[in-house]
């Protein structure tokens, strides 16, 4: 493993973790803000992510949602340098690679870990190193766990970039999962001497129950790792910040778990029952969560076609495999599912990916999705267009106006925003129409998105974050609502609005939590403010 330095000597903090969805990407969101309080200008990095959900900088680079959170805490704009390197995983073993925030290739996981990441690293550093040059305090996460000894040579997330930029660690363990002493001891038992020289404290995340009982092991740990405990982190209840990756989807809202007799046949007072369709390759699930929030609205992810028949409203999300995804649908019965719900007069969606589908073709000249090899495949033709996947992917921050009729009137609302990520541009056949016109941030002039079906109850767009908006969704859900025979709802959450408190209780939870003093004299600062 190579000893590089980066150029800088900017403090640094990195929050490594004993594994994956122990909170690292939360705790550095939180922590960005905690440093941003004190009166540093604090920026966020992650050398290498692996995710489906990505977000749009303002200059129109992917990377990785949880760095555009972590950047949002620290009150900065995004930036393809807070993420160089993002993997985004189109199979169980091959990825597109996506550096400093455009596609750089398609390879195996074997290609990549023991050859291309070596290619990648000076990228990393250079990163690293403007990031530095412009800020006062870097707050890194690491991924996965620094001791997966089978990849250590060639890992540049973890250890390496932590010598790299000299970062003072914090090593978190999840005490949910079960096993967090275990995890703790062997982490730090993987590691090299000079690895573990850089841990300089430990903490406990997501502790349920009455702390006095876990002292006596936080006692009988501390001389065994040689590190103080830093804090315990109690669990935080309905955090709504966005989850990093697809770990945190095992733990989704599933028809079994949401859609019980109680919310079925409670009259037109009831929920919405959104139907999210739990693709292999779903991508962006992020989307969703401004409607989970909602008091209104009943979403589930739905795993069998069977479970449609509960929903008032179907969602087609975004997809990396669109193709291997719509062949899935029809393998598995959801294509005759969703033509039962168009033919009962039931609302239809599609996000990115899911209005592809939803169209009568997608082709693919260029084996963007399928190893090379160009192909084509029949949509369920739900809508008028077309769709012909190409080598340039279109990622822009954009602002939004529903053009038409939805669900058989105009929205109240009909101004949104979010963003593109999409390696596709839509042919629209006579007789379709726009769902919308768009602006795209940093070019001029308006772009047609989307399309609706004359019934208004069939929908697709290619912008996530469309419900992010409190205005729109309220108007959105109410219409749908009234197209669906329930009664208005009574109750709206704030989303948007609440984001930043949101932030704030984050970080306030985790001040009340962790020994800061002892964490910002690891990295020599106090605080400004």
């Amino acid at each position: 493993m190579s000893g590089t330095k980066a150029k800088c000597s900017t403090p640094a903090l990195m929050v490594l973790g004993t594994g994956s969805h122990v909170g690292k990407s939360i705790l550095t969101a939180a922590l960005g803000r905690i440093l941003c309080d004190d009166g540093y200008r604090v920026a966020p990095f992650k050398a290498q992510n692996m995710s489906l959900n990505s977000a749009a900088t303002p200059d129109g680079r992917e990377i990785g949602r949880a760095q555009a959170l972590q950047a949002e805490a620290c009150r900065i704009p995004s930036c393809a340098e807070m993420n160089p390197v993002l993997i985004k995983p189109s199979s169980d073993t091959g990825s597109q690679i996506v550096l400093l925030g455009k596609v750089w290739g398609q390879v195996t996981a074997a290609d990549y870990h023991l050859r291309r990441v070596e290619e990648l690293f000076p990228t990393v550093l250079e990163s690293y190193e403007k990031l530095a040059s412009e800020y006062e305090v870097i707050v890194i996460e690491g991924a996965g766990s620094p001791a997966e000894i089978n990849l250590r040579e060639h890992d540049i997330v973890n250890m390496r970039m932590a010598q790299a930029a000299n970062a003072a660690c914090l090593l978190v363990g999840d005490i949910d999962r079960g096993g967090v002493f275990a995890s703790l001891l062997g982490t730090m038992q993987l590691l090299e001497p000079q690895e573990r020289a850089l841990i300089r404290g430990y903490a406990i995340n997501k502790f349920r129950g009455d702390v006095t009982l876990l002292e006596p092991g936080i006692h009988m740990m501390e001389p065994r790792l040689g590190i103080p405990c830093a804090g315990v982190i109690h669990f935080l209840h309905n955090m709504g910040l966005d989850e990093e990756d697809g770990v945190a989807i095992e733990d989704r809202r599933t028809a079994a778990r949401v859609w019980n007799e109680a919310n079925v046949n409670s009259g037109p007072t009831r929920p919405l029952r959104i139907g999210v369709v739990a693709l292999p390759h779903i991508s962006n699930f992020t989307d969703f969560d401004p409607l989970v929030a909602e008091p209104g609205v009943s979403l589930a992810y739905v795993e069998r076609p069977e479970e449609l028949q509960s929903a008032d409203f179907a969602i087609l999300p975004g997809s990396k495999q669109t193709m291997d995804d719509l062949d899935w649908l029809r393998q598995c019965g959801f294509d005759h599912a969703i033509s039962q719900m168009h033919s009962q007069g039931r609302i239809l969606m599609g996000i990115c990916g899911g209005f592809q589908m939803m169209g009568t073709q997608i082709e693919d000249p260029h084996g963007i999705e399928r190893g090379s090899i160009p192909s084509a495949c029949e949509g369920l033709a739900l809508l008028p267009v077309r769709s012909v996947l190409n080598a340039t992917k279109t990622t822009r921050q954009v602002r939004g106006v529903c053009q038409s009729a939805i669900f058989g009137d105009r929205l109240i609302s009909e101004e949104f925003h979010g963003y593109e990520i999409h390696m596709g541009e839509t042919v629209y056949d006579s007789g379709s129409n726009h769902l919308a016109e768009i602006r795209r941030e940093g070019l001029a002039g308006a772009t047609p998105d989307g399309a609706v079906s004359s019934s208004g109850r069939v929908l697709g767009t290619y912008v996530h974050g469309f419900f992010d908006s409190d205005l729109f969704r309220h108007s959105f859900l109410g219409a749908a609502r009234a197209a669906c025979g329930l009664a208005p709802s009574s109750n709206h959450s704030f989303v948007a609005r609440e984001r930043e408190a949101r932030l704030d209780r984050l970080a306030d939870h985790v001040r009340s939590s962790l020994d800061l003093d002892l964490i910002r004299s690891w990295i020599g600062l106090s605080r400004k403010k």
